[in-house]
């Protein structure tokens, strides 16, 4: 049966439906491209891209074409043009890691989690504007512009992966590549309405990318729901057999006080409304404290990323570009150089010393022992939380801000709760929860342990079912 569908109705089609639409000739590779570019174009304004090249999008999305006519293998991402975080090299498109020594930097070669999905037949739509060099939760860019959030341009999408997660929320594509050290997949996708998972650390390969810390680095799909994220997981790490949705009269969501406290009120109200929802569909929820190794997971956190990020930076740079690193710092810019100068750079006034770096690195098996402890203690399948404190910020706040009458920063209202999951190397799957009254995203976030993420995935698709699906950004 054949499509017959407004070019905006392709935009929201699903990647799984896109690409079975595209394998079975119900719709041509080429007017799905056309539909895509005509959104990104249509939303131009939010900033998404760094880069683009319809041209060559419509040329590729030909070739998925003809090779359909001739009967070709064809990949499970056919026709599907898949847009990348710009951090991650691609020998197409320029690799800018949102920075201006970078901005003519032209890898000589693709990535192995891009050349994977290629090989599955998946189109590169361009590269997605980020917080400089990754390094922040606004995606407030220095060098190429602020991102700006679908559901309100004067807010912004969270970072640092904020414009791959604008280009799902408002319908550029069905699916996007991001990395997450601290948040940068799950605030995002908090923030813009859309699921987002980073995967347990090292499930996919991130040789190729702008690294910030390498033992945290996580690269992940951002989509409109869960099938599409298994859909990615499946090309990354072939799946024995198909996932299908947990029973969910055999969940136990763990539910710590610690994360639930201090939120913003309106993002409270909807995230307890979609807990209680979670609740009266038959999963059992359990009031515990996180483990007292875990109050330290922030510093944790923080001490490694802060340690690790001129070295690991300087690798990249040495390995794949002509940029060396003080090229790059000249020019990044400047509220990044102050962390830098205070931060990152040895000699600055709050730098990690390599003494407590290791001690940092000696805590993580701590901390991770007593997650599995929890987990094992109180019969856990996930726990659940807000990502995010708050709803999204408006553009180019940074710094300090105050939550429910406390005073705290963008930072830690951003990845207080996040960095459980990044610390202990663990899968964390972002679901839309709800709107607040002013009609901003409001998620919840679920974690299980490391290695767990086709179950993670699993549950997700019953989880779904239950919160339901959002309205789309007021600009579609």
């Amino acid at each position: 049966m054949a499509y017959h569908r407004a070019m905006t109705d392709l935009g929201s089609l699903g990647a799984v439906t896109a690409a079975g639409a595209m394998r079975r000739g119900e719709i041509t590779a080429e007017g799905y491209a056309t539909a895509l570019l005509a959104r990104c174009s249509a939303s131009a304004a939010l900033n998404a891209f760094i880069s683009i090249q319809p041209d060559a999008v419509l040329e590729a999305a030909r070739g998925a074409d003809r090779a359909r006519a001739t009967g070709a293998r064809l990949g499970a991402l056919h026709g599907l043009p898949i847009p990348l975080k710009d951090s991650i090299n691609s020998a197409d498109l320029p690799t800018t890691s949102g920075t201006a020594a970078l901005a003519n930097f032209r890898p000589a070669a693709n990535a192995p989690i891009l050349q994977a999905l290629l090989s599955e037949g998946a189109i590169l739509l361009g590269k997605t504007n980020l917080h400089e060099l990754g390094l922040g939760v606004t995606s407030n860019n220095t060098a190429f512009g602020a991102c700006r959030n679908p559901y309100d341009p004067l807010r912004s999408p969270g970072g640092s992966s904020g414009g791959s997660a604008i280009a799902v929320s408002a319908r550029m594509t069905p699916l996007a590549v991001g990395e997450d050290t601290t948040c940068s997949i799950r605030v995002p996708a908090a923030l813009c309405g859309i699921a987002g998972l980073r995967p347990s650390t090292g499930r996919y390969p991130s040789r190729g990318v702008m690294p910030i810390a390498p033992r945290l680095d996580s690269l992940g799909p951002m989509a409109r729901n869960v099938e599409d994220l298994i859909l990615f997981d499946s090309v990354l790490r072939p799946h024995s057999m198909p996932m299908t949705p947990t029973p969910l009269r055999q969940v136990r969501l763990g539910v710590p006080s610690t994360a639930w406290s201090g939120l913003d009120e309106e993002l409270e109200r909807v995230a307890t409304l979609a807990l209680q929802k979670l609740h009266e569909a038959g999963i059992e929820l359990i009031r515990a404290d996180l483990p007292a190794a875990l109050h330290a997971d922030l510093t944790i956190t923080m001490d490694i990323l802060c340690y690790e990020v001129v070295a690991a930076e300087k690798a990249y740079l040495r390995e794949y570009s002509g940029v060396d690193f003080e090229q790059l710092l000249a020019q990044v810019g400047a509220p990044l150089r102050k962390r830098f100068d205070t931060l990152f750079l040895a000699g600055g006034a709050n730098a990690v010393t390599h003494e407590r770096y290791q001690q940092s690195i000696g805590q993580l098996e701590v901390l991770r022992a007593a997650v599995r402890e929890f987990f094992h203690e109180h019969r856990l399948t996930a726990i659940v939380y807000p990502p995010a404190m708050t709803p999204a910020l408006p553009v180019g706040v940074e710094g300090d801000i105050t939550v429910r009458g406390a005073a705290t920063t963008v930072r830690t209202a951003m990845l207080r709760n996040t960095v459980h999951a990044s610390c202990g190397g663990a899968p964390g799957l972002v679901l839309p929860a709800g709107l607040t009254a002013t009609g901003l995203p409001v998620a919840l976030e679920f974690d299980m342990l490391p290695g767990d993420d086709p179950k993670l995935l699993s549950l997700g698709l019953s989880l779904e079912r239950v919160l339901g699906p959002i309205d789309p950004p007021p600009v579609l």
